[in-house]
């Protein structure tokens, strides 16, 4: 709102967007050291691109790849040189972590490289609540809103350990690249 209030059917137990900026803010140093790796998967620079600079100046963590949101176009035009910022800029990330592919990306989809073979998608975008963060697929809502804590997942502890125990499966009743798995 103007003045700088969040409706509170929209609220994430904040007054104003400055005071939940600061809880991400302080919640990301308190897990993320300066030297790990943190996968931000987009909407940091919803602010505007002054906003973006002082985000990432305060953030200690020097290793940030970030896979672009629906609200980062500064950072996709490159705007004042805001891909600096980042160890990366993309639109997806893809990792294998014990043979197993990880996919990171803005947006959730409901097939994706590997289904069948057990990989896993991670996804922000959603800010789906803490009960609803994983469904169908190995696919998880990674968005730090969606965390009890507020704060990033650890990739292995969190994500990677926790979506190897979910089923392989597919939301679909009729995908075709799941009939061997049938």
């Amino acid at each position: 709102m103007p003045d700088g209030s969040i409706p509170i059917e929209q609220t994430r137990d904040f007054k104003t967007v400055d005071e939940m900026n600061e809880a991400i803010v302080n919640n990301i140093n308190k897990v993320v050291g300066q030297d790990d790796v943190l996968f931000h998967l987009g909407d940091v620079s919803f602010g505007g691109i002054d906003q973006l600079f002082k985000f990432r100046e305060r953030i200690i963590c020097k290793n940030i790849h970030l896979v672009c949101g629906n609200h980062d176009q500064h950072i996709k035009k490159n705007n004042e040189n805001s891909q600096s910022l980042f160890l990366s800029v993309n639109d997806r990330i893809e990792l294998r972590i014990n043979k197993r592919l990880m996919i990171f990306d803005h947006y959730p989809i409901s097939s994706w490289e590997e289904l069948k073979k057990g990989s896993i998608m991670c996804h922000g975008h959603s800010h789906l609540p803490n009960n609803k963060k994983i469904s169908i697929g190995r696919r998880i809502d990674i968005g730090i809103d969606g965390n009890l804590k507020f704060q990033p997942y650890n990739l292995i502890r969190d994500c990677f350990n926790v979506m190897s125990l979910i089923p392989v499966s597919s939301g679909f009743n009729n995908d075709h690249h799941l009939d061997n798995i049938r």
